[in-house]
């Protein structure tokens, strides 16, 4: 999918309900960050991230969307948050330009997107301080039907959580803990499409 096209119509109410929803359970799960340093993979406009920056000591954001992080900035400074820094980068392909690691590292609903789960979930732990935290928010493992009305989308259907614990243990991660938060629906072609979000965190 090419976000850039989707970027000036990104935030509409659903998600910034969800972004809500998904960043209180972030906060509730890992407790007090002040003094902490985070990353968000794949921040898009920084929906969750702005419900998050007064929760952690600085925020980098990481998007490869150069519109969604055009938009992202404008809010910074409409808003004067001054403790989040946007970076317009595709750690991807070129996983060492951030120069940096961090005590947390959070995505939502980013990783199915991502076509190497192994490699991306590998940078993520080379990213990560000792003892650092990785939190990811994605879709469970589904039919295909979350992301009907996208034909372009060509990424994984959700995820098996058994699957995806299997990977972060190969990564090296280690007290993996998932929940499922979040369960809701949408119409997809007139039939009700159920889904659920899960959060699964683990410690370097």
């Amino acid at each position: 999918m090419n976000f850039d096209d989707y970027a000036k119509t990104w935030d509409t109410d659903e998600r910034i309900g969800r972004a809500k929803i998904i960043a209180d359970e972030i906060s509730n799960s890992m407790g007090s960050c002040e003094d902490h340093s985070a990353m968000e993979f794949g921040c898009g406009t920084g929906l969750v991230s702005f419900n998050l920056f007064d929760k952690f000591k600085s925020i980098a954001l990481v998007d490869s969307s150069r519109a969604m992080i055009d938009i992202l900035n404008a809010k910074i400074s409409r808003y004067g948050v001054s403790n989040v820094v946007p970076y317009h980068l595709d750690i991807i392909s070129n996983k060492n330009s951030l120069n940096m690691t961090y005590d947390v590292i959070y995505n939502s609903m980013v990783l199915h997107h991502i076509h190497d789960t192994k490699a991306i979930i590998e940078n993520f732990y080379h990213l990560l301080n000792k003892d650092g935290y990785l939190c990811i928010v994605d879709l469970d493992e589904e039919d295909g039907s979350f992301h009907k009305e996208y034909p372009e989308f060509d990424g994984h259907n959700g995820f098996n959580q058994n699957d995806l614990k299997y990977i972060l243990i190969s990564a090296g991660f280690k007290d993996i803990e998932a929940n499922i938060f979040l369960s809701d629906e949408k119409i997809i072609d007139g039939k009700k499409i159920k889904y659920s979000f899960f959060m699964m965190k683990a410690r370097k």
